[in-house]
């Protein structure tokens, strides 16, 4: 326990560091924690390994957090500060990235049940557009029910962006949206992406070059550079990760609200560790098996 509260004073100093306002939005009743404390409390929790809300609060049971907010309070706030924690993170991420022009673009499943009770779960079905589906990953050979987490990293392993789409949504629909966020680089990514209509239009629109290895029965077969092959195993690396640190796997949110944030948790922990990382202890970035204090 006394880690826990240690770890949070610290992240919470370092982000004060960034010059990020306390407070995301304006409240009528000034509450006793921040929403400043309250990400940092976040993301102390994700990188502790207590995902568990329940777990999180019988733990500050006894320490002075424990009275500054309400469980269920916590929980709404966290969701409503989901746009303002992502800002942050790119904030971060940009420390990183700025110079950076090659990136690795790929997709993961994120189960939120079991094929066998699909058909009469309710999880995450409040959001017309946002409805989760039957999906296949063909990496892992199976088919699932949920999400496709999409994201892109840079070569030295730190997300740039990310999305959620339902499990049945081609990973090539997800380069469509990249137009927006990035522009003048080269992005790394698998057959997944493989189509000379999208290679051609990311490069006339927004000069991003997309590097994918060809298939074997292609007219004028090239293989891909070693350098190329190696580089995209970063973002694989990252993912599992996420799965083995983080547990991203684990859902405990019956609201896509809910899923969506923790989601961003999870990503926000993971790149705040790599930043105290490199510019606190001056260490591998992606060494995220360490104690903060």
């Amino acid at each position: 326990m006394h880690n826990l509260i240690q770890s949070y004073e610290f992240i919470h100093k370092k982000l004060l560091e960034l010059n990020i306002s306390e407070n995301a939005y304006f409240k009528p009743i000034t509450p006793k924690m921040t929403d400043l404390e309250l990400v940092a409390l976040n993301i102390t929790a994700e990188f502790s390994g207590v995902d568990s809300e329940y777990q999180l609060f019988r733990d500050l049971e006894g320490t002075y957090l424990f009275d500054k907010i309400e469980r269920s309070v916590y929980n709404k706030r966290k969701r409503k500060l989901f746009n303002w924690m992502e800002e942050i993170r790119k904030v971060i991420a940009s420390k990183f990235n700025e110079f950076e022009n090659y990136f690795v673009v790929d997709s993961m499943p994120l189960e939120v049940c079991k094929l066998a009770r699909a058909s009469r779960s309710k999880i995450c079905k409040e959001v017309d557009n946002a409805i989760p589906n039957r999906g296949y990953c063909a990496s892992q050979k199976n088919h699932f029910y949920g999400y496709k987490l999409h994201a892109v990293c840079s070569v030295s392993g730190v997300f740039q962006s990310f999305d959620l789409s339902p499990a049945s949504v081609h990973d090539i629909h997800f380069l469509k949206d990249i137009k927006n966020q990035m522009t003048d680089c080269v992005i790394l990514g698998d057959r997944g992406y493989l189509s000379a209509e999208i290679q051609l239009n990311l490069f006339e629109t927004v000069n991003i070059k997309l590097e994918t290895p060809m298939r074997a029965n292609q007219k004028d077969y090239k293989k891909q550079p070693y350098i190329f092959m190696k580089s995209r195993k970063r973002i694989e690396t990252l993912f599992s990760q996420l799965c083995d640190q983080f547990m991203i796997r684990r859902n405990y949110a019956k609201s896509f609200e809910g899923f969506k944030t923790r989601i961003l948790s999870k990503l926000f922990s993971l790149t705040m560790v790599q930043y105290l990382n490199k510019f606190v202890f001056d260490r591998n970035i992606n060494n995220l098996k360490i104690n903060l204090i």
